[in-house]
Order: structure tokens, then sequence, then C-alpha cells
């Protein structure tokens, strides 16, 4: 399994599910600095046309294109669920924000050979890793 850093080094488009439409949570926030180093952001928001002036789909299962990661912002118990679905498309890694940890998730994920990180922010990770897209 690869390292958070490894995974987000590797990564180049990133479906956020639970992406905010409210500046003020990090759910915006967090993917809105990724959009800022480079990462292409697909937002799955179900409540949203659009988000970051991107085109939001309802569920993972409707992105008619390939991404690398699926970063979760959405609480544990939902993240269960969200791990399934990811892992029924062959997503190759998903991402839980930092505060979510879910045994669960983590389990169906090892099965699905998913990479796998929970309790972990992007962009601290991004800064600690001094990654970029940009070139």
């Amino acid at each position: 399994m690869r390292s958070a850093q490894q995974i987000l080094a590797e990564a180049n488009v990133i479906a956020v599910v639970g992406a905010s439409r409210d500046p003020g949570k990090s759910a915006h926030s967090v993917p809105r600095q990724m959009i800022r180093h480079g990462w292409r952001i697909i937002p799955v928001n179900p409540f949203a046309d659009e988000v970051f002036g991107v085109k939001a789909y309802k569920t993972l299962a409707d992105i008619d294109e390939p991404f690398d990661l699926v970063d979760i912002f959405r609480p544990a118990h939902d993240a269960v669920d969200i791990v399934r679905q990811a892992a029924a498309i062959k997503a190759p890694a998903v991402w839980l924000q930092s505060g979510i940890v879910s045994a669960e998730a983590r389990r169906i994920a090892d099965e699905a050979g998913m990479d796998y990180v929970e309790d972990h922010c992007l962009a601290v990770e991004r800064a600690i890793g001094q990654l970029t897209k940009l070139t």
C-alpha cells in the first residue's frame, strides 16, 4: 500500500465526496487549495449542480471520467457506504479527511485492494510534502 504522500503525489484528479459550496467549511477550502496547487477536483454533492465552478455529480458512479483518488468529507458512518461505492467502481484509493476514522471503511478498502488513508487532511499532507501539480 502507498503512503499518504505517495497517493497524493501520484494523483492528478480527485473526486471530493461532500464538496461544499460554503467557503466557511473545510469541505470547500481544502479542495479549493488543491485546485490552486494544480490538482483537478471533481465535486460529488447530491445537492449542488456545481461547486468551485465545476460540474458536481450526485454520486461517484455518476462520474463519467477516470479519477485517481476519492476524498471523503462526510461523517464516519457515511464513509462506509462511500468506500463501498468507491470499491464498486474500482477507485484506486480513498482518503478520509481529518477526524474521520472507520474500521469498517478500512476493511472494505483493504478487501477491494484500494489504498486507504484516514484522519489526514489533503491540504496538510500537500503542504508537508511541498507537493504541487503546477509546472
